[in-house]
């Protein structure tokens, strides 16, 4: 089976894309729903990830696609794809092996969760 060249028009059409052709997209373990990383796709990134069964990301330093978990062994199984309502992120919901951090924590956001303090001075 030999998937597309490109990435489908009608999803196409429906991004909405930074100046540089990326957008966001959240990863997000399908069955907890934890929130694992933030990564940035661009129309490409978007069309391996829809076409593989894994997810691809566009590295803004590198300039280049990498393949969650090509490197570290820490795959991500695509189970489902979302486009939020605006067009402007795709919430990517898969089946995480191995930490999704670089830093090796299961989460890019185990770093502690910050303070808010409400108006009338009384934390949450």
């Amino acid at each position: 089976m030999v998937s597309d060249p490109v990435l489908d028009p009608q999803i196409a059409s429906r991004l909405k894309r930074d100046e540089h052709g990326l957008f966001p997209a959240v990863a997000q373990q399908h069955d907890t729903g934890q929130v694992l990383m933030v990564g940035w796709m661009d129309d490409e990134a978007l069309r391996r990830t829809l076409t593989t069964g894994r997810v691809t990301y566009f590295s803004r330093s590198r300039q280049t696609y990498w393949r969650k978990g090509d490197t570290s062994g820490n795959l991500q199984w695509v189970k489902e794809v979302y486009l939020d309502c605006d067009g402007d992120t795709v919430l990517v919901q898969v089946d995480q092996q191995g930490p999704a951090c670089h830093t090796g924590a299961r989460s890019c956001f185990d770093a502690g969760c910050l303070e808010v303090v409400h108006p009338s001075g009384e934390p949450t």
